[in-house]
């Protein structure tokens, strides 16, 4: 009974800058404050992004055309027009600030928040769209294939905090880790899968207390801490930020040997601890005629490691 009270006050503490907002929240700079302990330094950002094209070439090339990346309003969904309104939110991807601190023992702790308040003096989500025109794949001569195309999201960031750690990996000196730990919603995501024919309309991604089955404090607790009964400051973070009906996914990247009896070294090593979220479909559209709404309630990813590396 003691463990469950540390456990409801930890997270309590950690939820209160998500829960004060009615429905999603960012952390607070006072919470900040108390994981650096730090003044640091602070970078205040407002901006809008073109991308006429990304490609990466192998022997082909893979390409992303017409990018656009700001505030809600990079949308066009109706549903981001009228968050717009009611929030009074633009194309711009702003009121976004970045605080940097570096601890004593050489770690760099950077955390994205929010400088826009609510009428109670706690800091509202920072919304974001994009948009994308096509992702094809290119051969040398006239040979294309269309993946994607008609991409259109947007949604809001609660957390995104980002840690490199200076501890040694694999007893390797010079080595280190990059921690990062997110919360986030897409809202509405439309895109077209033209070479299979397939539409997608009105896609979400959100926590998993954001409907469907629920889960408890104690189940959530058991999914991101290593003692549930005591999570850490980080680990309480992430639980309250799914009660608050974010998706949350936590990582950790760095370099390192490859998996199982690979015989790869150096290569870049990406480790899931957790993803939570729920997946909605509104609408799937095949052959030009929906086939109904899709969801999946409640994915975990968990215990995920990757490895990558080039090769001949």
């Amino acid at each position: 009974m003691k463990g469950l009270k540390k456990l409801a006050l930890a997270t309590a503490v950690a939820a209160a800058p998500f829960a004060a907002h009615a429905e999603l929240q960012a952390m607070d700079d006072s919470t900040m404050g108390d994981v650096t302990g730090q003044a640091g330094v602070t970078i205040e950002l407002e901006t809008q992004v073109s991308i006429g094209e990304f490609t990466y070439t192998d022997e082909g090339t893979f390409s992303v055309k017409g990018i656009e990346l700001g505030g809600a309003l990079t949308s066009d969904s109706e549903s981001a027009a009228a968050y717009a309104d009611a929030n009074e939110a633009g194309a711009l991807l702003d009121q976004l600030k970045i605080d940097i601190d570096i601890a004593d023992d050489g770690d760099a702790i950077i955390h994205v928040g929010s400088l826009q308040e609510d009428g109670e003096g706690n800091p509202v989500p920072i919304d974001w769209g994009m948009t994308a025109d096509s992702m094809e794949l290119e051969g040398n001569g006239d040979q294309n294939t269309v993946l994607v195309s008609n991409m259109d999201a947007w949604g809001l960031l609660g957390v995104l905090d980002i840690r490199v750690d200076t501890d040694d990996v694999g007893g390797e000196a010079g080595t280190g880790t990059l921690n990062i730990d997110t919360a986030f919603t897409v809202n509405e995501m439309n895109f077209d899968v033209e070479f299979l024919g397939i539409g997608v309309r009105g896609m979400s991604i959100e926590g998993s207390n954001a409907g469907g089955e629920t889960l408890s404090q104690e189940e959530l607790a058991a999914m991101f801490a290593e003692d549930p009964t005591d999570p850490s400051e980080t680990e309480a973070r992430l639980i309250g930020a799914a009660q608050q009906g974010f998706a949350v996914v936590s990582l950790d990247v760095y370099k390192g040997d490859g998996i199982g009896e690979s015989s790869a070294t150096d290569v870049l090593r990406v480790d899931v601890d957790d993803v939570l979220m729920d997946i909605n479909v509104a609408e799937t559209v095949i052959g030009g005629e929906s086939i109904g709404a899709i969801g999946i309630d409640n994915l975990h990813i968990s215990n995920t490691k990757m490895a990558v590396y080039g090769h001949e």
